[in-house]
């Protein structure tokens, strides 16, 4: 199970199933989404991102689509918080919307899963923020990008996660996290659009 899981979380896919062109849970491998996310993530299959033409995770304008959360404790004072693997520093779970998951909200939980180890419930649409990184600081690793955020509250931490040996987690007040996202003005933004207490 733990195998499958693995396989799943990092290719979005049950390599083992018969399922070929079904969306798959990223947790589970599940084959009916809609009952698994309602479990898991508690959203249902409705795309933030509908207005742009999807054709392998880019936008309209060629831009990355990124799904993220910004993932808070139940009282809301506190904010979880990853390290980034190419900067160094700290940043919210997010990741690229692949072209096998049916909406955002759904990519945006598996990342939550891959880079935090979390089970989440989408608690609120964030919208849309646009990449404001400076040319000189895109690659063609991290290309210019539209990231859709999702405040989620955490409902489970797992001890073991597909990124746990590239990635440490920290629970964060909103203070520190505001000092810790400086560097990255769209991250700060879905920080300051989210309901964390200030």
């Amino acid at each position: 199970m733990a195998q499958k899981l693995a396989t799943t979380a990092r290719t979005g896919r049950d390599n083992q199933s018969k399922s070929i062109g079904k969306i798959l849970h990223p947790l589970t491998g599940c084959s009916a989404p809609e009952a698994c996310e309602q479990k898991y993530c508690g959203v249902t299959f409705v795309s933030s991102f509908a207005d742009m033409v999807v054709l392998s995770g880019y936008g309209t304008q060629g831009e990355r689509l990124v799904a993220g959360v910004v993932p808070l404790s139940k009282d809301k004072k506190k904010v979880l918080l990853i390290q980034s693997t190419r900067r160094g520093g700290w940043v919210l779970p997010k990741g690229g919307w692949e072209t096998d998951e049916g909406t955002a909200e759904e990519a945006a939980c598996r990342e939550a899963w891959e880079e935090a180890g979390i089970e989440c419930k989408i608690q609120k649409d964030l919208g849309k923020i646009p990449d404001q990184r400076p040319a000189n600081q895109l690659t063609s690793h991290a290309p210019k990008a539209m990231f859709q955020f999702y405040e989620v509250s955490v409902e489970k931490e797992a001890s073991q996660w597909p990124e746990k040996h590239k990635r440490g987690r920290q629970w964060m007040s909103y203070t520190e996290a505001r000092e810790a996202l400086t560097p990255r003005p769209e991250l700060l933004e879905a920080l300051n659009r989210s309901s964390v207490v200030r």
